[in-house]
């Protein structure tokens, strides 16, 4: 199944105000789409794109996604040599399970030939570590046993991370209403019916709550390593507290990806944290391009406009949960977002990537 296309008619070409690079993204397919991914980029002004996933392959379907065999190999021949200075990844190392199927019977060996891998993918141009949000929510033990983030055994591969000088992005947790009863009172309800793999309300599952304490721990262990961490650490709806975990927090990072509605219905809020912690943040979609995702975020980020359709999860204009305004960033923090802050923190992007 490829990935879903926008429903609606895609606006004329909206381009960004400065240079873009997408810094949280997938090339899903195993890369069958990637010429038509360069065109919208083209296109749009996006300058560079992260494949997050770059070793292994995605695709939407049983209610969710899939996770299928690849290498990195794969993705240099298939998208970073076919179009340089475009497309850069990351590796998930040997955390590329899918749910359901043990991760390891030995976490210490298990820690030991992912550092291995990650090194080796490092060696070939892999700017990073990807980690699901499987580890935490799915990934077992051969005995059964739910693996935990913030579990020491794993500190190893947290310390290789800094040593290689790479960031590690880890997805932990996911919206609030996830974890909940999907009844027509949660907001999430329609997106769980459209995507019920990412229904966590089953109590076998960790509470949201916990899942961003494990979360928490772990930054605080290894003060070394940055952490990169999307969809505003999975806490949009509050603010404050993403507010007090980057300011604990120094090696900290975030993104907003896939996450531009709540932030749209808190437009005040919103504008005055991304000012605040433009220093923190990179730019992200966390959705397959096209034209019309990309034309709305340069709108929800440039202008005051009201009344915006944000995409769905997947990228697709058939279903919104509400309308949003637009937050009317200043240059100085639209330039940070959009491209100096991944330049800055993604090791030889700078050098592969023609942005001045």
């Amino acid at each position: 199944m490829k990935s879903p296309r926008p429903t609606q008619t895609e606006p004329s070409a909206a381009r960004p105000r400065f240079p873009v690079i997408d810094a949280h993204n997938h090339l899903w397919a195993a890369w069958e789409n990637v010429d038509e991914v360069a065109r919208v980029m083209d296109t749009c002004g996006v300058r560079a794109y992260a494949d997050l996933t770059a070793n292994v392959s995605l695709r939407f379907a049983d209610g969710g996604y899939v996770i299928g065999p690849g290498s990195f190999a794969d993705f240099l021949a298939g998208a970073a040599r076919r179009h340089p200075g475009r497309f850069y990844g990351f590796t998930t190392a040997c955390f590329c399970q899918p749910p359901g199927v043990p991760l390891c019977a030995d976490v210490n060996a298990f820690v030991e030939e992912s550092v291995a891998v990650l090194t080796a993918d490092v060696a070939q141009g892999a700017r990073g570590l990807k980690i699901l949000k499987e580890f935490g929510l799915h990934y077992r033990d051969a005995a059964g046993a739910l693996l935990r983030t913030d579990d020491r055994r794993f500190d190893p591969l947290w310390a290789a991370c800094a040593r290689l000088d790479v960031p590690v992005l880890i997805h932990q947790a996911d919206p609030a209403g996830f974890f909940r009863p999907p009844t027509p009172d949660n907001e999430h309800a329609d997106s769980l019916r459209k995507y019920p793999a990412w229904s966590f309300a089953d109590p076998r599952f960790p509470r949201h709550e916990e899942l961003l304490a494990r979360l928490d721990r772990l930054v605080a262990q290894n003060p070394r390593t940055v952490f990169l961490l999307p969809h505003c650490i999975n806490w949009p709806e509050n603010l404050p507290w993403v507010a007090d975990f980057l300011d604990r927090h120094p090696n900290a990072r975030m993104d907003f990806s896939a996450r531009c509605d709540d932030l749209g219905r808190q437009p005040e809020a919103a504008r005055a944290f991304l000012i605040r912690y433009e220093d923190r943040i990179y730019f992200g979609t966390d959705m397959p391009a096209s034209v019309a995702m990309y034309a709305f975020h340069w709108r929800f980020l440039e202008t005051g406009d009201r009344d915006l359709v944000p995409p769905d999860y997947d990228g697709t204009f058939g279903r919104y949960r509400w309308k949003v305004r637009g937050l009317a960033l200043p240059d100085r923090t639209l330039r940070k977002i959009y491209h100096q802050n991944a330049l800055a923190w993604i090791p030889g992007l700078k050098e592969e990537v023609n942005i001045t």
